[in-house]
């Protein structure tokens, strides 16, 4: 699983039209043959992974100026549907047979696994009464109908239908501020090497602990030398420093995610000179309006948003050359924990950490909230005195005082506190620790992606592994077979 980061690649597109290249089927979603007879684990990887790519689409419309419309040209159904929610507007042909269905419950025993339910609610303002039969009505909703209940925003004829998306395409590029004669940057292949226990980048280290269930991502901080201008950064292209950087960590990411399901704590480290890390950030900040940079701070957003959703423990180690600074700070505040080492009687080793300006809202989770006004709630005084020392290196008692991290022990205990706060985490539930830092990460006040970050992770653990759903006789099961699903009709 990859994602192109197609907004680096062809800059002057302002508009996407997503539509279907059949006739009467616009997208049936997902292969239920093949969800019917794959993992578990398989499954919910699947749904989080295309949900997050669905909130890429809405994250480039946010910041990046790309507008996305939904040309529902045919059947919609399922994932198809989920697809154009995602879009900033959908059209959907009026010719008295396409529709847009949501189908899981009654169909397959599950829900609408990749944030259906909520968009619908939460993003689309569908009512909920009218939503409850739009989601238990496999045949789904068509025409004026779909247009008076909110699935859609407009309708139109089979004649009008390609002249209507044009003008509504047009009308949404309107809106945007992509350039209009910028040249792309060409994405070439990450350098990746693959080991048995290692995953080798130039960048980012993954390394694996098997015996302990862990593994080691050390981020390598930018070299001294990087480019300030935009014609340098231009010139750079793929290999700038921090667009390689985001790709290479999010490639991590989703490898390990997808591939090593019982490495469940992922200690995060980093290496290189803070100072580095900071000119980086200034270079970021002061051309954040160039379209490649604001691309690139894009895709960095949305790979430390990879970290907030994914199903593993995050502890963060800040140890002596660490450059936990800026841009790198945001990977220890993703993490559920942080352990900062007190050298008391070294200076010159003691590692730091430096809040910085982008650290204050730069990078917002998916909830558009900062990390730092997450780990506070968002409380004045604590977010203040935490600017104020915005910009000095911390040594660990100084971030332990304005609750920056968790922990602060010094050479002394620095090995056994880590050790065993490893071991109890490797002893305790996975799925109970799946739920629980979900729920923790997406904390405060509720929205769309709360919702669906914090509560679906929890009802998909569950539903999808229920025997209505998955048993012998679940409705996913014997989907397409010709069998009537056999329910446990004990609610719970």
């Amino acid at each position: 699983m990859r994602s192109t980061a197609s907004a680096s690649s062809i800059p002057t597109v302002r508009t996407v039209v997503v539509t279907s290249g059949k006739d009467k089927v616009f997208c049936s979603g997902a292969n239920i043959f093949m969800l019917g007879v794959s993992s578990h684990s398989w499954k919910v990887n699947f749904c989080k992974f295309t949900n997050e790519t669905r909130n890429g689409l809405e994250d480039s419309s946010k910041h990046s100026g790309l507008k996305f419309l939904a040309a529902v040209n045919g059947a919609c159904a399922g994932g198809g549907y989920e697809l154009a929610l995602a879009c900033d507007e959908i059209i959907l042909v009026d010719d008295r047979s396409s529709a847009v269905s949501l189908p899981e419950v009654p169909l397959l025993g599950v829900l609408p696994g990749t944030g259906g339910l909520t968009r619908v609610t939460d993003k689309r303002h569908v009512r909920h009464d009218l939503a409850d039969i739009f989601c238990t009505t496999t045949e789904g909703v068509r025409g004026q109908r779909a247009k008076d209940w909110r699935l859609v925003d407009d309708i139109a004829k089979p004649a009008v239908f390609a002249q209507k998306v044009q003008e509504r395409a047009q009308a949404l590029a309107a809106q945007s501020d992509r350039p209009a004669n910028a040249s792309g940057v060409a994405l070439t292949p990450l350098a990746r090497t693959l080991e048995a226990d290692a995953l080798r980048y130039t960048h980012v280290t993954v390394e694996i602990e098997r015996a302990g269930r862990k593994a080691t991502f050390t981020v390598k901080g930018p070299s001294a030398t990087q480019p300030a201008s935009v014609a340098a950064i231009a010139e750079a292209g793929a290999a700038w420093y921090p667009l390689q950087l985001a790709r290479e960590l999010e490639d991590a990411i989703l490898s390990m995610r997808t591939n090593e399901l019982d490495i469940g704590t992922w200690l995060i480290k980093t290496e290189g000179d803070a100072a580095n890390v900071l000119a980086m950030d200034a270079t970021l900040l002061a051309n954040q309006d160039h379209w490649l940079v604001r691309e690139t701070i894009g895709l960095l957003r949305r790979t430390f948003s990879r970290l907030d959703v994914s199903s593993r423990s995050l502890f963060a180690l800040i140890e002596p050359g660490s450059c936990f600074a800026g841009t790198f700070l945001e990977l220890a505040l993703a993490c559920d924990r942080s352990y900062h080492l007190a050298l008391p009687d070294d200076e010159a080793r003691a590692p730091k950490i430096t809040v910085a300006e982008t650290n204050f809202g730069l990078y917002p989770m998916a909830t558009g909230q900062s990390r730092l006004g997450r780990r506070f709630y968002d409380e004045q005084p604590a977010l203040d005195a935490v600017r104020a020392k915005a910009g000095q290196p911390l040594d660990a008692d100084a971030a332990f005082a304005v609750g920056l991290v968790t922990a602060n022990p010094d050479d002394i205990d620095w090995t056994d506190e880590v050790r065993i706060a490893l071991e109890e985490r490797a002893a305790m539930s996975p799925d109970a620790l799946t739920g629980m830092e979900a729920n923790l990460r997406f904390n405060g006040q509720e929205n769309m992606f709360t919702r669906i970050f914090g509560r679906l992770t929890a009802w998909q653990n569950w539903i999808f592994q229920r025997p209505n759903a998955v048993g012998e006789k679940g409705a996913l099961k014997v989907y397409g077979k010709g069998d009537k699903a056999a329910f446990d009709w004990n609610r719970v």
